[in-house]
């Protein structure tokens, strides 16, 4: 296949590329395809087009009256088709020209068929390779091809012999048709010693398992061994065989596709697009997954393994599914292992996607036992559904679980007790405010996590009598009881001495009641409230340069934190009465960090500096006081 140095010629004219056979194998080897297995495919796949072929042909043919024989007995890997066969002129025409492909129609007019390994690629669409270089991928693991050619197109047409060597050159010769009684084609390869990991015979038939499962024409294997050869793919598609009931059908699927994944399936979708020839199952995963994990899909092209980690073919909050797939008109890249992305592939993946919209849409009608199992499992992919999608959100939102004061319930059941929904903007704030806010009859949503606080915010949609409102500090201490003004006046000194030593933290401090009483102090302090008092802090610092300046445009007056002490507490209020000064900035400040630390969000290095010091100081008070 080295094309011969041309000769001299003149300045500026054309010359011819020159290939260098060793080197693009090791190029098709290291780079093209994903490993050395893929040669039995490819002679899979060349069959697989010849036989396409042939019944184009003879198009009143049984749909089993040609098929593909594999033999492997450990010296030599043998695939034998009844397909169309080559005459001489397609054996130099196609086997001897790297990138010409019988399938391809490079041009010639509609009307001329084009031949090759024995297609008539009238309809490229037919044929499941395009790139003319699958031969190619037997030199991974052989030295030398050997094929035996007839064509059906001429009753008497004698055998073509064809050697192609991995040095690059080939001979061809001319064989009596007794050599090949019938039409069709066989490949021989004589294995070299370092490929015996896919050329044994037991290895072959698995890979003839793997990749020609679903295969449309009946394929065998004999191992040499004398035994009858064995069918590799005995039956069709198990969406394409008939079944008694609707029952028996749901349960063959869902045994197939825990047979290919592994796993038992939540629940089995079936999927048909007509348009495009597709035909397979969804399977639901019955776990859950990380968000935006996808998993690989298992993708047939005419019956042909394509490939097991097909992400593309499903949009990406399609995570809950696992697919099994055999399309017509879906266009393999050329090492034939994975998708090209192009208009059909688009529509395909939509379609997917709104057959999977449908299958949500019939569970919610007709099975809410299956649809609560699902969104306990699923309801984060389902919520980044809902969020794009009107329909589903309408359909979906109120059965979908958050985290609320009330525990983890659903919005439907939540919005029964709370006319007005609070939600938090992070589950630092959630965490703060949970326990004071459940006690103060508050109906607050955790809206920190992925999706859920765009969702909260959109439940008036549906449910128009609800009201949804961000919380803030100020609706939360609306809803905390004011002590007497007695009990205020007593406890001014301590409170102005509590605010002195917390003024490092930007942090007024006041006295309310509130339950539950065990809860001696709340701190109420978001994220944001918390990133613009350092931009002041820094606006401050930079003052009079260029950095001072943009922060100064940018300045606004800072919130503060607010640390609630709780006067039912009897901590509280022995601390509010305590006359020393010392003892009393050390009691607040311990309070503060004990607040600090309920909150549950990351303690900054000066309030972990304030605990340990806070704690050690109110040790020695105590030890001095014992003395």
């Amino acid at each position: 296949m080295t094309l011969p140095h041309a000769p001299a010629s003149p300045a500026g004219a054309d010359r011819t590329f020159q290939v260098d056979l060793r080197g693009l194998v090791d190029l098709l080897s290291h780079h093209l395809y994903s490993s050395p297995r893929v040669y039995l495919r490819e002679l899979l796949q060349n069959a697989v087009d010849a036989l396409t072929a042939r019944h184009g042909l003879a198009p009143g043919a049984a749909a089993d009256a040609f098929g593909i024989r594999l033999y492997a007995d450990g010296s030599v890997v043998r695939v034998e088709d009844d397909g169309v066969g080559l005459t001489e002129a397609d054996v130099h025409t196609f086997l001897a020209t790297i990138g010409r492909s019988s399938k391809r129609a490079m041009g010639v007019p509609p009307a001329e068929p084009i031949r090759g390994w024995g297609k008539v690629a009238e309809q490229r669409a037919d044929f499941i390779g395009q790139f003319g270089i699958g031969l190619l991928s037997c030199f991974l693991v052989a030295d030398e091809i050997h094929v035996v050619s007839r064509s059906a197109r001429t009753p008497d047409a004698p055998a073509v012999e064809w050697r192609g060597r991995g040095d690059g050159s080939y001979t061809v010769r001319t064989l009596p048709a007794t050599a090949r009684p019938r039409p069709g084609t066989t490949v021989t390869l004589t294995p070299r010693a370092d490929a015996g990991e896919w050329t044994r015979p037991v290895e072959v038939q698995a890979l003839a398992r793997h990749f020609g499962s679903l295969l449309r024409h009946p394929v065998t294997f004999d191992d040499g061994a004398g035994g009858p050869a064995a069918p590799v793919n005995p039956e069709p598609a198990p969406w394409a065989r008939g079944y008694p009931t609707p029952g028996a059908r749901s349960r063959a699927l869902a045994a197939y596709g825990e047979e290919v994944f592994g796993f038992t399936p939540l629940d089995t979708i079936e999927l048909d697009l007509p348009a495009v020839g597709l035909k397979g199952i969804a399977c639901v995963l019955p776990e859950a997954v990380p968000a935006g994990r996808r998993h690989g899909h298992r993708v047939h092209v005419k019956g042909m393994l394509l490939s097991e980690q097909a992400e593309e073919i499903l949009p990406e909050w399609a995570f809950f599914v696992r697919c099994v797939l055999d399309a017509e008109s879906l266009r393999p890249t050329a090492s034939r292992e994975s998708l090209y992305e192009d208009d059909t592939l688009a529509a395909v993946r939509d379609a997917l996607a709104e057959r999977l919209r449908g299958w949500i849409s019939r569970t919610a009608a007709s099975d809410p036992e299956l649809l609560g199992r699902f969104l306990q499992t699923h309801h984060l992919a389902v919520k980044s559904l809902a969020v794009h999608d009107d329909e589903i959100l309408r359909m979906l939102l109120p059965w979908l679980p958050f985290e609320t004061t009330d525990g983890h319930a659903t919005l439907d059941e939540f919005a029964r007790t709370h006319r007005t929904v609070l939600v938090t903007s992070s589950v630092e704030e959630f965490r703060q405010v949970a326990a004071i806010a459940g006690a103060a009859g508050l109906g607050v949503v955790n809206g920190g996590y992925t999706y859920d606080r765009e969702l909260v915010h959109r439940l008036p949609e549906i449910r128009p009598e609800i009201a949804v409102a961000d919380l803030d500090p100020g609706t939360l201490t609306a809803h905390l009881d004011p002590v007497d003004r007695e009990t205020e006046l007593a406890a001014a000194a301590y409170l102005a001495q509590a605010r002195d030593a917390l003024v490092v933290f930007d942090c007024d401090v006041a006295l309310r009641t509130f339950q539950p009483a065990s809860a001696p102090a709340l701190l109420l302090d978001s994220r944001e409230a918390r990133h613009e008092r350092t931009r002041s802090q820094l606006a401050r610092e930079q003052q009079g340069g260029v950095w001072g300046d943009i922060l100064g445009h940018l300045r606004q007056e800072a919130p503060r934190a607010q640390l609630i002490l709780n006067q039912l507490n009897p901590l509280v209020r022995t601390a509010v009465s305590i006359d020393e000064p010392e003892l009393a900035r050390t009691s607040a400040e311990a309070l503060y960090g004990q607040a600090a630390m309920l909150s549950r969000r990351p303690l900054r290095p000066a309030e972990s500096s304030l605990i340990n010091r806070s704690f050690l100081d109110l040790l020695a008070h105590a030890l001095r006081k014992d003395s």
